[in-house]
């Protein structure tokens, strides 16, 4: 990914933001990852200072977490983090339709490719290629958002969609793709945006949320038996081990180790930030 004289500092920046981005959601960096600056622009051939501000623009975006001594690492999201993100895209969503002919400008000439991304989204999400699904489903929702006539709230729910990939990508890669976890109402929310009833779109993403908060109650409901689960056998091995010496290493802690090798540039469907590019990456 080396620079070419007719390349400026801001598109490499923006190509290098958007590689580090998709690697973030297709799962290939992990929750934890850390990596400095230096590591990164060794791995692309170029200077630090499009690096740096690539990832100071992802931290921006809440995707990277950054610490002046370790450098960056990707964020992690609890599901508290999900369900907060859920609730807030519901009730902008909500404001949005209760006056929409203030807030909301349907252009019909823009419902077919709507419609294109929405049905590839479901064939994506029922054929189980998250890659694909998660590049359509990004691709649906901010085409949408063109249509919310304040342009900083299309961008505030565009990056909560992003931010609600990140947390999803890892947990559907380990526990699989199904109805209850993914969202099919793409068709069904642009049919009734198309034919301006407010009403089954407010029905459609009433159902769209409440899928989500429901996921969020299962992965809570998930995490506690596990901790339950994961207590009790440290605690009958320490009794079994009988003293100081079956506990002397202590409850093991997360690690932190450093990356053995920095991100290689994606391959994504279509890239959540950029338009304008073929390549990059419905919802849980």
């Amino acid at each position: 990914m080396g620079p070419s004289a007719g390349v400026t500092r801001s598109t490499l920046r923006q190509q290098i933001a958007d590689a580090l981005r998709d690697e973030v959601l297709a799962g290939r960096l992990p929750p934890g990852r850390e990596f400095t600056v230096k590591q990164i622009a060794e791995q692309y051939g170029v200077s630090a200072t499009p690096v740096r501000e690539a990832l100071f623009d992802l931290s921006a975006q809440g995707l990277l977490a950054s610490d002046q001594h370790r450098g960056f690492q990707v964020r992690e999201f609890t599901v508290a983090d999900y369900r907060a993100m859920a609730e807030a895209r519901a009730l902008v969503v909500e404001g949005l339709f209760r006056n929409p002919a203030e807030r909301v400008a349907v252009r019909p000439e823009g419902l077919a490719s709507i419609r294109r991304r929405a049905a590839e989204a479901v064939r994506a999400a029922k054929g189980g290629d998250l890659d694909v699904l998660i590049g359509y489903d990004l691709r649906f929702w901010r085409e949408l958002g063109q249509f919310v006539l304040n342009p900083y709230i299309a961008d505030f729910l565009a990056r909560l969609r992003v931010q609600a990939w990140v947390f999803a990508v890892h947990r559907l890669r380990r526990d699989g793709m199904d109805e209850n976890v993914l969202w099919f109402g793409h068709e069904e929310l642009v049919e009734a945006i198309a034919r301006g009833d407010h009403e089954q779109v407010h029905a459609e993403m009433r159902s769209y949320y409440a899928h989500a908060l429901a996921w969020a109650d299962r992965l809570e409901a998930r995490g506690a038996e596990g901790n339950g689960e994961r207590t009790g056998e440290r605690t009958g091995e320490q009794n079994a081990a009988g003293g100081a010496e079956g506990n002397a290493d202590g409850p093991a802690g997360p690690g932190s180790a450093m990356p053995s090798q920095s991100p290689q540039s994606s391959q994504c469907p279509e890239s959540p930030e950029s338009p304008q590019s073929p390549q990059s990456p419905q919802s849980p």
